[in-house]
Formats: C-alpha cells, sequence, structure tokens
C-alpha cells in the first residue's frame, strides 16, 4: 500500500481556534481524521505530521523519498519565506501537492507568492480541509494511474 507524507507547518496546530474566518472551524486532527478514511477508500495509507520548526520539516521532507510514495506540504507561512523547505522539496524523488486551507491570492500580498509551489507538482488552495483530500486523490491517481 503506498504511504503517503502530510507535512504540515507552523501554527496549524492551531487549527479551529486561530482565525477561524479564514482557516476555519476544523481542527488538525479533524482533517487528519477525514483523510485517514479517504486514504484508505484510495488505497492508501497516510501519516501526518506538524511541526513549527523549520529544520524539523527540512529533515522529514529529506527523508520522505526513502519511506513514503508522496508528500502533500502545507507550510503555513514558511512556504513564502523558507528556501530551505524549497532546497528540501527540489532533491526530493515523489511526487509533492502543496496545500492551503486559504487562497493565499485574496490575502495579502506577501502570501501571493510560495516557494514551495516551484517544487510542488499541483497545488491546491482555498478549500480548506477539503483540500488535503483532493491533494490525496491526485496523489491516488499519479500513483496507480487510475483516478478515483
Amino acid at each position: 500500500m503506498p504511504r503517503v507524507l502530510v507535512v504540515n507547518g507552523p501554527n496549524l496546530n492551531l487549527l479551529g481556534t486561530r482565525e477561524p474566518e479564514v482557516y476555519g472551524t476544523q481542527t488538525l486532527a479533524d482533517i487528519e481524521a477525514q483523510c485517514a478514511i479517504r486514504a484508505e477508500a484510495l488505497g492508501l495509507e497516510v501519516e501526518f505530521r506538524q511541526s513549527n520548526h523549520e529544520g524539523e520539516l527540512v529533515d522529514w521532507i529529506q527523508a520522505a523519498s526513502k519511506d513514503f510514495g508522496a508528500l502533500i506540504i502545507n507550510a503555513g507561512a514558511f512556504s513564502h519565506t523558507s528556501v530551505a523547505l524549497l532546497d528540501a522539496l527540489q532533491a526530493v524523488t515523489v511526487p509533492v501537492i502543496e496545500v492551503h486551507l486559504s487562497n493565499i491570492y485574496r490575502r495579502e500580498a506577501f502570501r501571493h507568492h510560495s516557494y514551495v509551489s516551484k517544487a510542488a507538482d499541483g497545488v491546491i488552495c482555498g478549500l480548506g480541509g477539503a483540500g488535503y483530500r483532493l491533494a490525496l486523490d491526485a496523489i491516488a491517481e499519479t500513483l496507480t494511474g487510475k483516478s478515483s
């Protein structure tokens, strides 16, 4: 069963309480539970991780090619600032999908640029927690050649 690593960056541990008008009321645990159900239906195994520390995210990304068949990343604010994440993502040999809960193009101008996007095979933004499930659908199609 193909394994998918889902990496979440800073402040995503605060989902459900942090700016619900922007990020919604779902917690990261809610999104993880929904993704586990979707992954099982797609024949995938999913592992969620979250860190507020850039170096830890880099370590996880670097190890992804060895341990996982694909990577989904919501780097949070690091999307807009981290060349280190870009370098790590460019080094992996698995499909990468970038996810953002909010539509970064309807927000502050500094959020319109994402270093992560340069390394991602696809980007999903503005669809809340559903974006993660759509990323799983895309990963399943990429890995198996079959659409859901």
